[in-house]
């Protein structure tokens, strides 16, 4: 599949408040081809100049939104991870076995509940990596595809530039990750493993339209945007930094395509 095919895929499969802040590829790729189409002769014409200026200023302004929206989501998701211990402590402390007030059907349904947003906390988080992989491998091709159809240089000091912007930067989000699943897995240990293959299936049959669905979703784009080449390059993606856990595996199973890590 063509990326920009991909890409609108993505945004279509993405949170409705996300949509907007994707790269905006199409009208890239068609000042590329504005500039590309330029006569020769007219390459130092005030009109060329002007598309070219044209194409950099959006560049730049894309990469201030991606940065704006990433850093936004990540001090959320760090307060939002504080916000999540602090509510398990207080079912425990409160009807916990040793609680203040001990009761089991209070502690059950609370847990439950906490459970269920994290689960969809956990999900928000690997969107989060997607929307970082994903802007970034549509910024690395349009700016291949300038260089190639101009005959410009703009492609590896722009990337190198991409490299050191907050959005690129994903190691915080991977340790919000795998923290969530280690609370998951502490909190809520599952008393058989067949009863947690059984709870994994449910949740992905009835959450089809709500952020597991856009979850499963970014994984497969996060792999398949990893296989579009066989090289590495300095442009190339770094490898997934995500764990292997069970809902992550369970989303692997229930796949149309493997997902490899």
């Amino acid at each position: 599949m063509k990326f920009g095919k991909r890409l609108k895929q993505q945004i279509q499969e993405s949170l409705p408040e996300w949509r907007d802040k994707y790269l905006s590829y199409k009208e890239l790729k068609k000042l590329v081809r504005l500039i590309s189409e330029a006569p020769t002769l007219l390459n130092g014409s005030l009109e060329y100049g002007k598309t070219e200026a044209e194409f950099i200023y959006l560049l730049n302004s894309e990469i201030d939104k991606f940065n704006g929206f990433f850093m936004e989501k990540e001090e959320d998701f760090i307060i939002r991870h504080m916000e999540v211990q602090q509510r398990i402590k207080r079912v425990v402390d409160l009807w916990g076995p040793n609680g203040s007030q001990p009761s089991e059907a209070d502690y059950k349904e609370e847990m439950a509940k906490i459970r269920k947003a994290m689960v969809d906390f956990h999900g928000e988080m690997v969107l989060l990596v997607n929307y970082s992989n994903i802007n970034y491998t549509g910024l690395a091709k349009i700016l291949k595809k300038y260089d190639k159809r101009t005959g410009g240089l703009l492609r590896l000091p722009f990337i190198q530039k991409v490299l050191e912007q907050p959005f690129f930067t994903t190691d915080l989000i991977s340790r919000l990750v795998k923290e969530c699943e280690s609370i998951i897995d502490a909190v809520f240990p599952a008393e058989e493993e067949a009863e947690r293959a059984k709870e994994a299936k449910e949740a992905i049959i009835v959450a089809r339209e709500g952020i597991f669905r856009n979850t499963v979703a970014a994984l497969l784009t996060m792999q398949e945007i990893r296989k579009g080449s066989s090289t590495q390059s300095p442009f190339s993606l770094p490898p997934l930094n995500l764990p292997e856990s069970d809902l992550i595996q369970a989303i692997q199973l229930n796949a149309a395509v493997p997902i490899v890590w």
